[in-house]
């Protein structure tokens, strides 16, 4: 057997061995070896036999993550509130994979050893995979599992949230009339174009599906709209009943700790649906946008704002990362599929835009905050889970900057019911 048939592989040489050079990144390993440009932006640092483990047994963004969040996997040149930086070098270190010779694939299992390919037990704030939540009763997209789901994601700490989102403590994207526009700015003009596209007046009727922590609710109320919203988070409903209350506006506006589906009041004038969505599951498309024609009364509007697909071919499941770790069960769609179900639930669709520019600069925005309260979130939210939304938010930059993904907001009427149907102006009556 030749020598370097013999010989264990360093760290630095299985990588070579699995992706195409150039690499885009500097790459060096606990084992004292390195691979990639010395004089490269940035750096990963692999730290621990245990981070190899989480590469070696789920060779995707899953082990990459396992690996990051465990601090098991570190990168330099970046701050870790904020590793956008780093992404466009780590999509083209993805790219450069590719399976390894049958000989290298020898010299590999003989260097990590059988045990290097078990699975170390995943970081804490990992979530179960679908199919083990099933073995376990719940089934996904289903009342019991969005509770589960809501709360993984949204009850982590509201003071946590607030450091990332600021005053506003809205978790939608924004709407800048100017790249340099403030957050705070933004989502204000984003919460008026909700408002004015649903034509709501004082004393008009809205509800808020998926409500967060209030935002929309004070804002209707201070323009007289009665206003409901409903979400599957204790701690959302408190805080958005306390700010209400601060406002002086208990009177005309309420959150409530609901499903959607539970909701009994009718003939609402509006209904809002702002990053809503992304939970559903598409099976459910059909059975959500039914469930908003009844609620909405004949000339009654939704606006529906939620994260797309850039087309059908991309699938719809969201990837093995988002899923444990941002949103279980998670999917989305391309803008063709939701119009597609908005009309077979007999909603007719008078107003369409995509806000996938506006959404990376709100991210942008939120990982600054991040990284301006880095050490308040840590405190509030402990290091792991820090660590998970700098990753989370940084990467979803980049995927709304690249168009992988999109955001769409669709404006829908339900048809009046006089032979006519429903007559509204003949253009949009907003400002957008």
């Amino acid at each position: 057997m030749p020598d370097n048939e013999a010989k264990p592989m360093t760290i630095a040489q299985i990588v070579e061995a699995v992706t195409h050079p150039p690499l885009p990144a500097r790459i060096i390993a606990y084992d004292g070896s390195a691979t990639g440009p010395e004089d490269a932006e940035f750096a990963l640092h692999l730290v621990s036999p245990r981070g190899l483990r989480y590469l070696a047994s789920a060779p995707n963004d899953l082990g990459a993550a396992r690996a990051y969040v465990s601090g098991e996997l570190t990168a330099s040149g970046v701050h870790p509130a904020n590793p956008y930086p780093a992404f466009e070098a780590l999509a083209s270190l993805s790219d450069s994979f590719h399976a390894p010779s049958r000989q290298d694939a020898l010299r590999i299992t003989k260097s990590i050893g059988a045990k290097g390919f078990l699975p170390p037990k995943p970081p804490e704030s990992e979530q179960q995979p679908a199919w083990e939540r099933i073995l376990h009763g719940v089934i996904p997209h289903s009342e019991e599992g969005d509770s589960e789901t809501v709360t993984s994601h949204y009850d982590r700490s509201n003071e946590f949230f607030a450091k990332v989102l600021g005053p506003s403590m809205t978790y939608t994207c924004a709407c800048f009339p100017e790249a340099e526009t403030t957050l705070e700015e933004a989502q204000v003009n984003k919460l008026r174009l909700v408002l004015d596209k649903l034509d709501l007046a004082a004393g008009d009727r809205l509800l808020d599906i998926g409500c967060g922590w209030g935002s929309l609710l004070v804002a209707a109320a201070h323009r007289g709209i009665r206003a409901i919203g409903v979400t599957l988070s204790p701690p959302q409903a408190e805080w958005a009943n306390d700010w209400i209350a601060r406002e002086g506006l208990s009177d005309l506006a309420e959150a409530r700790v609901m499903d959607y589906r539970e909701v009994k009041e009718k003939d609402f004038d509006g209904v809002a649906s702002l990053g809503m969505m992304e939970h559903v599951g598409v099976a459910h498309y059909d059975e959500y946008f039914a469930k908003m024609y009844s609620l909405l009364r004949p000339g009654g509007r939704l606006l529906n704002h939620q994260i797309t697909r850039r087309d059908s071919k991309q699938g719809q499941h969201a990837g093995k990362f988002i899923n444990r770790y941002v949103f279980p069960d998670g999917e989305l769609a391309a803008p063709g599929v939701v119009m597609t179900h908005l009309g077979d639930a007999g909603l007719e669709i008078i107003h369409e835009e995509s806000l996938r520019q506006h959404y990376a600069l709100t991210l942008q925005h939120w990982c600054e905050n991040l990284e301006a309260n880095w050490d308040e979130c840590m405190k509030e939210a402990g290091r792991e889970t820090a660590l998970l939304w700098g990753l989370y938010m940084s990467g979803a930059r980049y995927s709304f900057e690249t168009n992988s993904l999109q955001i769409h907001q669709f404006l829908a009427v339900r048809p009046g019911e006089d032979s006519l149907g429903h007559w509204y102006p003949l253009r949009p009556w907003w400002d957008a």
